[in-house]
């Protein structure tokens, strides 16, 4: 392999490396309070704690004085790979070794006595992710490990011009710091691997409305934009049998975070009783075609960037939750998530490891006169998902295996989430 084919490969193969493992459909973190979470996520119609900054700003106009809520969300993640029966190492299973993640968030709200607006500012992580796969897998050339931490600086402001009608907007300033690794050669015989370690900002916006005309029903729904990130890094390399010695370069790529929308429907048959259904979709078809830029290269070769194709699809999750409202402040809640799978099989990533899943969630909680909690734990279940045909995102990924991410995935995950609030 010549040093232009090599930098070529270098590039085309982050196409499936990337991506993270995560909770929900894509990499995307929607839990980021314990109330909306046991409600399996059917918050949007509701919307009355200080996390409606995430989950329908408009929704910050129902709260009274100045408002502090923030919780950590912990998760147990066991995704599970088994090679296709025509593999050599048919018959083993391997699971990722990075099992446990954790994401805070922080909310607050403030509403002037005798003003119609409310003003609000967050700070969360709604992608993210960690996971660690070995290293005799098959598909090391694909992708060995890699993270993600993404957190977002939400100031909003929302206004209530008729009783039953409030509004809510604001802007997004996002902090995204990625690094992956993967293998350049199918075995571990010479040192060999491929490294990149970046980061960015970007901007964007999100925006709710909330309307009740009668008591026992309410609308809810909210946008957030998308956002593009242009991480820059640095790249390292190491492929010995080569003749290339360890190797450090400038590299960037730019990635476009999905835009989400979500619409739902609460009914209140009796102040006790609180049921909501939402749908959420997350349009990942932003996830195309993009390009690593690699222009520090050696002499001779000049830049080439290497086009990369995840041809990611929109996808849907849809929400069902109650809440049971008990005496002294106390209230208990259940709820159900399905998330589709965003990932085809055209362009598998097994750091992605995308399928369809459910999510099972339960949780109890107290809101006092100056102090609320809620505690959520969550089940997440996905059936193996089965992949053929699988090709790597840049045609020369083929020349060292055919179809790298072939096989059965398996997921299933534990989270709980605590949340603590104070109203003052």
């Amino acid at each position: 392999m010549n040093r232009t084919n090599l930098l070529k490969l270098l590039g085309g193969t982050i196409a499936a490396v990337w991506t993270l493992q995560a909770s929900a459909n894509g990499f995307c973190l929607a839990d980021q309070d314990a109330f909306a979470m046991a409600r399996g996520e059917a918050f949007v119609a509701t919307a009355d704690n200080p996390s409606a900054i995430y989950y329908n700003p408009a929704g910050i106009t129902q709260l009274q004085g100045g408002n502090l809520r923030g919780g950590l969300y912990g998760i147990y993640l066991d995704p599970s790979y088994r090679p296709p029966a025509t593999a050599l190492n048919a018959g083993q299973v391997y699971y990722d070794e990075n099992n446990f993640a954790a994401a805070p968030q922080f909310f607050g709200t403030y509403t002037p006595e005798d003003c119609p607006l409310s003003f609000g500012f967050g700070v969360y992580a709604p992608f993210g992710g960690n996971i660690k796969w070995p290293d005799d897998t098959g598909f090391r050339t694909v992708a060995t490990q890699g993270s993600l931490t993404y957190l977002t600086i939400n100031p909003v402001v929302a206004i209530k011009p008729l009783s039953t009608l409030s509004f809510g907007a604001g802007l997004m300033a996002n902090y995204a710091n990625l690094d992956f690794q993967q293998g350049l050669r199918p075995n571990t015989r010479f040192p060999n691997f491929y490294k990149f370690d970046g980061e960015g900002w970007s901007f964007g916006y999100n925006l709710g409305v909330l309307w009740q005309p009668i008591e026992q029903l309410s609308f809810g729904a909210s946008f957030r934009s998308s956002a593009d990130v242009t991480f820059k890094g640095q790249a390292e390399y190491e492929l010995f049998t080569a003749g290339v010695a360890q190797s450090s370069i400038p590299a960037q790529m730019n990635l476009t975070f999905p835009l989400e929308v979500v619409g739902g429907l609460s009914y209140r048959p009796t102040p006790k009783w609180n049921l909501e259904f939402d749908a959420d979709y997350t349009d990942w078809s932003s996830f195309g075609k993009t390009a690593i830029n690699q222009p520090e290269i050696p002499p001779l070769v000049g830049p080439t960037p290497s086009p990369v194709t995840f041809d990611w699809q929109a996808s849907w999750m849809f929400e069902f939750g109650a809440t049971r409202y008990l005496a002294k402040g106390w209230h208990v809640s259940a709820g159900y998530v399905f998330s589709e799978n965003s990932v085809p099989d055209s362009y598998y990533t097994p750091l992605a490891a995308d399928l369809d899943r459910h999510f099972i969630s339960v949780g109890a909680g107290h809101k006092g006169r100056h102090l609320d909690f809620d505690v959520a734990y969550q089940f997440g279940y996905g059936p193996g998902n089965t992949v053929t045909g699988s090709q790597p995102s840049s045609p020369i990924g083929a020349s060292t295996t055919r179809h790298p991410a072939d096989g059965t995935y398996d997921f299933i995950s534990h989270a709980v989430l605590v949340t603590l609030g104070w109203h003052f």
